[in-house]
C-alpha cells in the first residue's frame, strides 16, 4: 500500500509540477532603466546599470544598483518587484541619482547611501523598505565617498565604511561612530592592486593592456568564521575579464592578505561575460551568493547588466563563486546545497549557431547574431511592428525545459526610468516540421517589461522549431541579442577532450608567467568547452567557457604560483567527462 501511495505521489508531482524547483538565468530579468546621462547615449539610447548589492532582510531580498530611481525586492530571488524612489533631494543637480550604492542593515534597520565626492548626501534608513518607507538617518554624511560600503560587525556591534574607485589610489577603510554614523578616527589604506604579480588585475579586454593603469573599486566586506573578507573589483568595468578578488584579515581594518585563490568571481567567456564589482550575501537558507556586473559595453562602456552566481566558503575558508555554466538555467534558493556541484540544472543550450529564419533584417544586424552566444551582437528586424518574427531550428527533435529571450536596444527612445511601460508583448510557438505551429507561451497582452525574459516550462515539451513572434515593444525595434533555448537534444554527449596542453613559461625561464596558452584537440561532438583552473587540484574554482575554438590565451595568472588546469566539452546533449588535471609550474 505504501509503495502504491508513493508511486501515485510521484505521478502527481510529475504531472502537475508540485515539487519543481524554480530556476533563473543570467543576466537576471529585471526592468533595467535607460541610461540617464546624455553624453553616454551618443551611439544609441540603451538600458544600463551596474555595481549591484543584494541583502536578505526581514524575509525578502532587496536589490539596489546604479541609477535606477528605486530598487527591487523579492521573496524568492525570481519575481523582482520595483519600488520607485529617488534618494537625492531636489537641490542635488546630478545625473548619478544613486551610483554604486551601499546597502546594509543594522539590527532591524536597512541603510542606503550612494556615491558622492562631496559631503552633502544623506544616509537613508528604513524599517519597512517593502512599503517604500524611508527617512534620513544622517542629513549630511561626513563619510561621503565613491563606491561606499557600510559594514556592520554584529559580533562587536561596530560599524565601518570601505570605499574607493581609482587607477591611482588604494581602497580605504574607516570606523564609523555607532550612534552618529559619522567618521571616528583616520581613514586607513586597506588594499591596492598589484598587477605586476596578479595578471587578472591588468587592464584590457583580455588583461593584455600594458600601457594603462587598472582600476580598483567596489569594496565589499563579508565576515566568516571570525575572518574579514575584503572584496574588490578590477581591472575595469568595460571588459569581459572584469572580476572580483578578495583579501582576508583578522580585523575589520586589516592588515589584509591576498587570498590564495583569486579572482573568486570571474566569468570571461560565454553569453553573459563579466563578474566584477558586486556583493556577497546569504539567502533564506544561509547559503552564500554573489551578485555582480555583466558587461555589454557596445553603445557605451557603461552599458551593463547584472548576474547572480552561487558562492560559498570551502572547508579551508576559501571564498569562491561558481560561474561555470553561469549563464545557463540555475536553481534558485530552496534548500542548503553544494554550490560547486548542485546548482546547475544540467539543461543545455539547444540552438547555438543553429539555422535562423526571420521576417526582416535591419542592415548588418544579421539573423545569426541572435544565436551566436555573444551578448554584444544582435539581430534587428526593420520595425517593431506586430508580426515581425524569428524562427530557430534546433536541428532535431529536442526536449525543451526553458527559453531565454534577450532583447537588444535598437533605436530606443526612452531615457531614465519610465513611469509606465507597455511592456514586451510576444507569442512563442513550437513545431516539429516548421509548418504547423502550436502556441507555447502567449504574452500578447502582457504589460511587463522583460528585457531578459526567462520562461521555465512547468512541463517540458518536445519540438524541433521555435518561433518568437513580436506583438509590441516598449520602445525601439524588435531586436534580439540572444534567443536561447535550453533542454536536452536527442543525440550523445561529447567525449573526453584529448591532448589538452597548458603552455606557460617556467619559473627559471625568461617569459611572461602571468599568461598561459591552452591548446587541445577538437572533440567532434562539442559545441564548446569549459576550462577550470586553480592553485590546487581540489580547488579548481575558476572557469572559462569557450565556443568554437581549440585554443585560448588566458592572461589572468598570478606570476609566482603553480597552477592546475582541467577541461571538459559540452553540447546540446550534455557535458562530457573532464580531462586529466594538468600542472603548470
Amino acid at each position: 500500500m505504501k509503495h502504491r501511495i508513493a508511486l501515485l505521489l510521484l505521478l502527481f508531482i510529475s504531472n502537475y509540477g508540485i515539487a519543481q524547483q524554480k530556476t533563473y538565468c543570467n543576466p537576471i530579468n529585471i526592468d533595467y532603466g535607460y541610461c540617464p546621462i546624455p553624453d553616454f547615449v551618443k551611439q544609441g539610447k540603451h538600458r544600463a546599470t551596474a555595481d549591484p548589492v543584494i541583502t536578505f532582510f526581514k524575509g525578502e531580498y532587496y536589490l539596489f544598483s546604479t541609477n535606477q530611481w528605486g530598487y527591487w525586492h523579492s521573496k524568492d530571488m525570481s519575481d523582482w518587484q520595483f519600488i520607485s524612489r529617488k534618494f537625492l533631494r531636489p537641490e542635488h543637480k546630478v545625473y548619478d541619482e544613486l551610483c554604486a550604492p551601499s546597502l546594509s542593515f543594522v539590527n532591524d534597520t536597512l541603510l542606503v547611501v550612494g556615491s558622492t565626492q562631496g559631503k552633502e548626501f544623506p544616509l537613508w534608513m528604513s524599517t519597512n523598505p517593502a512599503k517604500g518607507e524611508w527617512k534620513e538617518l544622517i542629513h549630511k554624511s561626513e563619510a561621503a565617498a565613491w563606491d561606499p560600503q557600510i559594514f556592520w560587525d554584529k559580533d562587536t556591534d561596530e560599524v565601518y565604511e570601505y570605499y574607493g574607485s581609482s587607477n591611482l589610489y588604494p581602497l580605504y577603510g574607516m570606523k564609523l561612530n555607532r550612534k552618529t554614523f559619522q567618521p571616528e578616527g583616520e581613514r586607513i589604506p586597506v588594499l591596492a592592486l598589484n598587477d605586476d604579480e596578479h595578471g587578472w588585475e591588468r587592464f584590457g579586454e583580455h588583461n593584455d593592456n600594458t600601457f594603462l593603469q587598472p582600476f580598483t573599486e567596489g569594496a565589499f566586506m563579508t565576515k566568516y568564521n571570525g575572518k574579514y573578507y575584503l572584496q574588490y573589483g578590477a581591472p575595469g568595468t568595460e571588459f569581459s575579464g572584469y572580476a572580483d578578488g578578495v583579501y582576508v584579515g583578522s580585523g575589520p581594518l586589516g592588515p589584509f592578505e591576498y587570498q590564495s585563490h583569486n579572482p573568486f568571481s570571474y566569468k570571461p567567456g560565454g553569453f553573459a561575460r563579466g563578474a566584477g564589482h558586486g556583493a556577497t550575501f546569504t539567502d533564506a537558507f544561509e547559503q552564500y551568493w554573489h551578485v555582480s556586473t555583466i558587461g555589454i559595453c557596445v553603445k557605451n562602456n557603461f552599458e551593463r547588466r547584472l548576474g547572480i552566481w552561487p558562492a560559498g566558503f570551502d572547508k579551508d575558508d576559501i571564498l569562491y563563486s561558481n560561474t561555470a555554466y553561469g549563464d545557463y538555467p540555475t536553481y534558485l534558493p530552496s534548500e542548503k546545497r553544494d554550490h560547486l556541484s548542485g546548482s546547475f540544472t544540467g539543461w543545455m543550450l539547444l540552438n547555438y549557431n543553429k539555422p535562423i529564419q526571420v521576417s526582416s533584417t535591419l542592415g548588418g544586424f544579421q539573423p545569426n547574431l541572435a544565436v551566436d552566444e555573444d551578448i554584444k551582437t544582435y539581430w534587428s528586424a526593420k520595425t517593431a511592428n506586430k508580426g515581425e518574427y524569428l524562427i530557430s531550428d534546433l536541428g532535431e527533435l529536442s526536449t525543451i525545459n526553458a527559453i531565454q529571450i534577450n532583447y537588444a536596444d535598437q533605436d530606443a527612445e526612452l531615457m531614465g526610468k519610465p513611469d509606465t511601460t507597455t511592456g514586451h508583448k510576444y507569442i512563442l510557438y513550437t513545431s516539429n516540421d516548421g509548418k504547423n505551429w502550436k502556441v507555447l507561451v502567449d504574452k500578447s497582452k502582457s504589460t511587463k517589461d522583460v528585457p531578459h525574459e526567462y520562461i521555465e516550462l512547468a512541463t517540458p515539451v518536445k519540438a524541433r522549431f521555435l518561433k518568437l513572434e513580436n506583438v509590441a515593444m516598449p520602445t525601439g525595434k524588435f531586436a534580439i541579442s540572444g534567443f536561447r533555448v535550453f533542454g536536452t537534444g536527442s543525440g550523445e554527449k561529447p567525449g573526453a577532450v584529448k591532448n589538452f596542453v597548458p603552455l606557460r613559461s617556467g619559473p627559471k625561464v625568461k617569459g611572461e608567467r602571468r599568461n598561459v596558452w591552452f591548446k587541445w584537440q577538437q572533440e567532434p561532438n562539442a559545441d564548446g568547452y569549459v576550462i577550470y583552473f586553480g592553485k590546487s587540484p581540489d580547488k579548481l574554482y575558476g572557469s572559462i567557457m569557450v565556443y568554437g575554438k581549440t585554443e585560448y590565451y588566458f592572461n589572468g595568472l598570478d606570476r609566482s604560483d603553480i597552477y592546475f588546469f582541467q577541461i571538459e566539452a559540452f553540447n546540446n546533449n550534455g557535458i562530457g567527462p573532464r580531462s586529466d588535471i594538468k600542472k603548470a609550474e
